[in-house]
């Protein structure tokens, strides 16, 4: 079995300018869940694919996902990011962007190394779902921006913003696998609802994490006022306007039973994925993607 962790130690950033790739290798350092390569190698395994010949796309998928991470951080201003001080805050913006923008094109250079009657289907898949992604976040800004907002805007967001990189993963993997159209959208299909499950755990744990296992401030996106699912849920429930404050809002969260909805969409969102599987081969591979999903649940990081 392909070791992620160990194909991503081996990418080599000691390059010149060192100012340009230093962050880059400082970011994928970091650690993080790997779920996105993880997805890919998964699929693949499903239906018996190759997965040396999957790694490229593997690699690609999570510098992609660094890549925006670092920008995400600039746009957002955060400050930290798995535990460790975001880069535009260890070196400054300018960098934050352009090692962002390298590690774009690195995701290609990567995708590049598959073979050449696989690349054209998998450019098309990664290219979509980058274009939802940057729709995504832009929703994410008008989102911050507008006067109100509907729960409907809010998952359409995470969805393009979070849950399509999820899904093209197991898209991906299972495609260069040989798997047929169908299957390939039950895992794509699977991937959405995981992927929006694992966004909302994110904003609960934003609200009602360890910091010391979060990895981020509790409270960020509060502070911030960003107009999340348990936001619009209380604020729909009748919640006074607590202008940010921390406190305040995780009160009234309490009282209006917030987190306890909360919990039942995420668990909703995972019993939907599930059903997804039930078309699929049942092998160690499908039964991993089912123990992933009822993993999210209980994340505290």
């Amino acid at each position: 079995m392909i070791d992620i962790n160990r194909e991503i130690a081996a990418l080599d950033w000691q390059r010149e300018p060192l100012g340009l790739y230093e962050p880059i290798g400082y970011t994928l350092a970091a650690g993080g869940k790997r779920l996105r390569p993880t997805l890919a190698l998964t699929a693949s395994r499903i239906f018996g694919g190759n997965e040396q010949e999957v790694i490229p796309a593997a690699l690609a998928l999570e510098v992609f996902h660094n890549f925006t991470l670092l920008h995400d951080d600039v746009m957002d201003k955060a400050q930290v990011r798995r535990g460790r001080p975001c880069v535009h805050i260890k070196w400054d913006e300018n960098t934050a962007i352009l090692s962002g923008d390298q590690m774009l094109i690195e995701a290609y250079k990567l995708l590049a190394q598959l073979p050449a009657d696989r690349l054209p289907e998998v450019l098309r898949l990664f290219n979509t779902m980058a274009t939802e992604i940057c729709e995504g976040q832009q929703r994410d800004v008008d989102l911050a921006q507008a006067a109100s907002a509907e729960i409907a805007d809010y998952m359409l967001m995470i969805r393009q913003k979070t849950a399509v990189l999820l899904a093209t993963a197991l898209q991906i993997g299972a495609y260069m696998a040989g798997a047929d159209k169908a299957a390939q959208q039950a895992l794509y299909e699977y991937g959405i609802r995981v992927g929006l499950a694992f966004q909302l755990q994110d904003d609960y744990l934003d609200c009602f994490g360890d910091e010391r296992t979060f990895g981020k401030a509790i409270g960020g996106d509060i502070r911030e006022g960003k107009k999340t699912w348990m936001w619009l849920q209380a604020r729909a429930k009748g919640m006074p306007d607590t202008q940010g404050n921390v406190e305040r809002t995780l009160a009234e969260y309490r009282r209006l039973g917030i987190d306890t909805m909360a919990h039942a969409e995420i668990q909703r969102l995972t019993d939907e994925a599930q059903t997804y599987l039930e078309s699929l081969p049942r092998n160690e591979a499908t039964d991993t993607l089912r123990r992933m999903a009822e993993q999210l649940v209980t994340r505290m990081n």
